[in-house]
């Protein structure tokens, strides 16, 4: 067992394996600025938290699309098909690469004896092809989305759930992602949580604070294999 504790480590997806970027273009494709790819996918997110809090679910795609609508429907002269705009939009998650510390990360992460699971709001099967594209799939023991518990991360019973399928408690297991939600989230469930800060510098001081702090997943894995040996 590693020496923190921790067999198992639950990864977040979209933006923590993931990079979102030319998804900028696929807006720029059907007419609409790219930079207002963040600011669809951060509504995204508070739309399917919001869901989560009032005791309902819908899946990503859903939200994703009525978020594609949304901010269609805000740009002043807009007259495109929205329908097939958001399908444009959404087709290209099935085309992103991962981060390019992500590979060299995993890899030694699984060879320091690390079980990897994967846990996002959005598509096991995008993850299959994500991690598949780079190489990475036989890292993974499990790849679970929200689809199963009926609820959003950061809600606990999304991370409750990714642990009863990983088989340990969730003191054994640390969640790796880049959002400090997600992070905050994962520790008041009772995991461990890693902090990829991919650039950032500041983590929000009211949200529970991370057990581990990286630039990148390829740091994290250096920091946790050295604890191990």
């Amino acid at each position: 067992m590693p020496a923190d504790g921790h067999q198992v480590l639950i990864f977040d997806v979209n933006e923590t394996l993931s990079d979102l970027t030319p998804l900028r273009v696929r807006f720029e494709d059907v007419g609409a600025p790219g930079h207002l790819m963040p600011t669809w996918f951060a509504g995204v997110l508070r739309d399917g938290f919001a869901l989560t809090a009032a005791g309902a679910y819908a899946d990503f795609a859903s939200v994703a699309r009525d978020g594609v609508w949304a901010v269609l429907s805000g740009l002043e002269g807009w007259t495109g098909d929205a329908e097939a705009a958001a399908q444009h939009v959404l087709d290209g998650f099935a085309h992103l690469d991962v981060h390019p510390d992500v590979p060299d990360g995993v890899r030694k992460l699984g060879d320091a004896g690390y079980r990897l699971v994967a846990m996002t709001n959005g598509s096991a099967a995008l993850t299959e092809r994500l991690l598949a594209k780079a190489g990475l799939l036989d890292r993974f023991e499990t790849l679970l989305d929200v689809r199963g518990p009926r609820c959003w991360k950061p809600a606990p019973a999304a991370y409750q759930y990714a642990v009863e399928q990983a088989g340990v408690r969730p003191d054994q297991t640390l969640l790796v992602a880049v959002h400090p939600w997600d992070i905050a989230g994962a520790r008041r469930a009772g995991l461990g949580g890693a902090w990829l800060q991919r650039g950032a510098s500041v983590y929000p001081q009211t949200m529970s604070v991370p057990t581990h702090r990286a630039q990148d997943l390829r740091e994290l894995a250096n920091m946790l294999a050295a604890a191990r040996s």
